[in-house]
């Protein structure tokens, strides 16, 4: 693609990073076939290609957002399909993310629209403050269907409601800063991405990934000092409040590398895998951070990759029924972290029955908070991909990132974490979810 900036715009560091991604797109239109928003509304620029034209009109000419690239590009679902599919390298989530933020900074939403995005900005980040809404939002889901209007802001807060669990878990014993030694002579010393919304809707993932590390051999830090990942306001165009949690985490985990070591940093939602495995690029522009920054993104590691390197295999004996399980593929897991053999070959030696989802490439809908504040879309690819699940006729769903489970769950079937299958089959406890009465019935035929 031939660009015009200037050189001016170019000492910019954003603008030179997002001109050379632009100068790779060769117009070819393979992402088209994999976008789910272009699969579903067949428009030009609710496509990777559509989007990256008006991405470099408004960058080239300095211009403000305007209300039409606004709206097309809050339709994209930062699934990175396209990236899979490019066959020239076109990294669109740096530019994607670059986008947003020069959104953020030269347009003015409808006030409804920025208290809406400053208050999931404020809330979802903060496990605390995440509780007391989820509490609240239970009481009123209810009567989510009573909240009047057909305006966006309508829908999302009917939106906001159906997503709301009826019940929360407990809080987990586990739950807070602290070392979980390593059963018997100890492999390796890993660092654990706590999260944040995670830990308050299902904080069972963190405890059956300690668990089940710790059975390994591996010594689990929940490091003091590390918090959300930032993917969150990362994607909603808010760079400053994403840095500044990059950092908070990045100065906890140097902390315990220049301690007593760590031989990995763990992140078992791929949301957040995808964005810690970006903090060297994210903050490569700052000499303070730079170098520890790329630092930490080396050592994360998704936790079906660790696994896979220790040689996980089920304890003789405590093998679940031999269910079959419909793997999602979460799109930060296969498109963004290109993690797609690992979590399939280890529900297999589980012993789980591992279908293959069709159009498994197509996003849920999900997409951190895509489901609140695009809710029409986020629907329409909920049930497509509820449809694709159901015609393999599994017992279960399994995923490795909370938003895919959260998007999923309600669909008539157990939605579980993949760590909690791998850990049940290792000798931990089955999963809340799964309806052991139903499934007793022996599998249908393939």
């Amino acid at each position: 693609m031939q660009t015009h900036f200037t050189p001016a715009q170019l000492a910019d560091p954003g603008l030179r990073e997002s001109e050379k991604i632009l100068r790779k797109c060769v117009h070819c239109g393979f992402c088209t076939a994999t976008c789910p928003t272009f699969v579903l509304a067949g428009d030009e620029l609710d496509s990777p290609r559509g989007r990256i034209y008006l991405i470099k009109d408004m960058l080239e000419n300095s211009r403000p957002a305007s209300e039409l690239v606004v709206r097309h590009l809050d339709r994209c679902l930062s699934c990175l399909s396209c990236m899979t599919t490019c066959p020239s390298g076109v990294h669109y989530m740096h530019l994607i993310d670059h986008a947003r933020s020069y959104i953020e900074a030269t347009y003015r939403r409808p006030w409804p629209e920025r208290a809406l995005r400053a208050l999931l900005a404020a809330v979802l980040p903060r496990p605390m403050l995440f509780r007391l809404a989820l509490m609240g939002a239970a009481l009123a889901r209810p009567f989510a269907r009573l909240v009047p209007g057909r305006s966006a802001t309508a829908a999302r807060l009917r939106a906001m409601l159906r997503l709301a669990p009826a019940s929360l878990p407990g809080r987990s014993a586990l739950e807070g800063a602290r070392v979980h030694p390593a059963q018997g002579v100890r492999r390796k010393r890993v660092a654990l991405l706590a999260g944040c919304a995670q830990q308050v809707l299902a904080p069972a993932i963190n405890e059956a990934t300690i668990r089940l590390l710790t059975r390994m051999g591996v010594e689990v830090v929940v490091a003091s000092g590390a918090g959300c990942c930032g993917a969150l306001v990362h994607h909603m165009g808010r760079h400053e409040a994403a840095l500044s949690a990059a950092r908070a985490n990045v100065a906890a985990w140097t902390r315990e590398i220049e301690g007593e070591g760590l031989d990995a940093i763990i992140v078992n939602a791929s949301g957040c895998g995808t964005t810690v495995k970006d903090y060297g690029f994210m903050l490569r522009g700052e000499p303070e951070w730079a170098e520890k920054a790329a630092r930490v993104a080396g050592l994360a590691r998704d936790v079906s990759e660790l696994l896979a390197e220790l040689g996980y295999q089920p304890a003789p004996g405590a093998r679940p029924p031999p269910l079959r399980v419909a793997y999602h593929a979460a799109c930060s897991l296969q498109h963004g972290q290109k993690i797609t053999k690992e979590p399939k070959a280890l529900l297999a030696a589980a012993g789980f029955t591992v279908l293959e989802v069709p159009e498994g490439h197509l996003c849920c809908g999900s997409a951190g908070t895509y489901n609140l504040l695009q809710p029409e879309i986020a629907g329409q690819l909920r049930a497509r991909k509820l449809a694709n699940i159901a015609s393999r006729r599994p017992d279960l769903i399994a995923s490795g990132n909370i938003g895919c489970m959260t998007q999923l769950a309600g669909g008539g079937l157990p939605v579980v974490h993949t760590v909690e299958l791998l850990d049940w089959a290792a000798g931990g406890p089955a999963p809340a979810d799964v309806n052991h009465a139903a499934l007793a019935s022996p599998p249908p035929p393939a």
